[in-house]
């Protein structure tokens, strides 16, 4: 097959059965994976990114010229990057002092202009990577804010595309699906679906120690965020595009486990795959463990680990945080 463009390879990605790493849990109970770092850009924010952006064009929000600000952990970042140098847009993406090297030089490497902010600020102080998107997309004349952890659209694209691409290629064959949140707008947008297609699927979010949703999920109040190694998942406020209705349950997950099990996945199973693939992974193996009649637990591994080279695939650095 012969596409017009890379921005007509988003989705589509595989589901593949793990193998080694689940030898301990009952052998009736499965656990897949979907591959979302073989988006062209390496995650799965290609689809929302895509979808946004084409929504946004025709509705009058974006024009020749335009350019596209947001505020991104990186991958979403990425994906918007991408889809500029493609269409032509300029792009200006935020982003805290926490994420890797990586992540910064391949926006880059598209040519968007990376602008670097403190990790240890509350989400709306001026300094944040929030609130300085927001500021300069009111200062630059004819830019656009996505604004991704609050536009629904965001879940309109995983409700729209990832979830029937799952229930498709699982046959309809899924019991749990388990995914990070960070934005919410995958395990919201793909749990809606499946819900409506069969509402005993139990749709399973993943959240870092130190972010606020696992909290307010459980106890319906706020506690204080801190800091946490792991990217791309968890937030210190509430999100609009996490829809906690979809969801049955929160574990949480700590850095060590996530980056362990990151490792374990390459290693034993061949998947390159980012830190917030391994706290899903390492979570639907505790839920798998409890498991005593024949499940189909699928699990959503977002990004490639080539963003995390100089981070959790590197010895010194995991020695350094004490994770080795």
């Amino acid at each position: 097959m012969i596409f017009s463009n890379i921005l007509s390879a988003i989705g589509n990605t595989p589901i593949v059965k793990l193998n080694k790493i689940t030898s301990e849990i009952n052998p009736k109970v499965n656990i897949y994976a979907k591959l979302e770092f073989l988006n062209p850009s390496g995650s799965v924010k290609d689809r929302m990114a895509k979808y946004i952006i084409e929504h946004a064009e025709q509705t009058g929000l974006l024009s020749p010229g335009s350019t596209i600000i947001e505020n991104s952990s990186g991958n979403t970042g990425a994906s918007l990057a991408m889809i500029c140098a493609i269409k032509g847009y300029q792009c200006i993406i935020t982003m805290p002092d926490k994420m890797s090297d990586e992540k910064k030089n391949l926006m880059r490497g598209f040519g968007a202009k990376v602008i670097v902010t403190p990790t240890n600020v509350d989400h709306d102080s001026p300094e944040s990577y929030y609130s300085t998107a927001k500021r300069l997309a009111t200062e630059i004349p004819n830019s656009y804010y996505p604004d991704q952890y609050n536009n629904q659209t965001n879940i309109d694209a995983h409700y729209r595309n990832t979830g029937p691409e799952i229930w498709e290629q699982m046959q309809g064959k899924i019991d749990i699906l388990v995914a990070g949140a960070g934005t919410g707008g995958t395990i919201s947008g793909v749990g809606r679906f499946l819900k409506e297609r069969n509402p005993k699927i139990k749709i399973i979010a993943v959240d870092p120690i130190g972010s606020v949703f696992y909290n307010f999920f459980k106890t319906k109040t706020l506690i204080t965020p801190h800091s946490y190694k792991v990217e791309g998942i968890g937030e210190d406020y509430l999100v609009k595009c996490l829809d906690m209705s979809v969801l049955d349950d929160i574990i949480q997950s700590n850095d060590k486990d996530s980056f362990l099990m990151t490792r374990l996945l390459m290693n034993l199973e061949g998947l390159f795959a980012g830190g917030s693939s391994g706290a899903a992974v390492f979570a639907a193996l505790n839920i798998a463990k409890s498991c005593h009649i024949p499940q189909n637990i699928l699990v959503i591994l977002p990004d490639s680990g080539n963003r995390y080279l100089s981070k959790l695939y590197n010895d010194e650095w995991m020695k350094e945080h004490g994770f080795l």
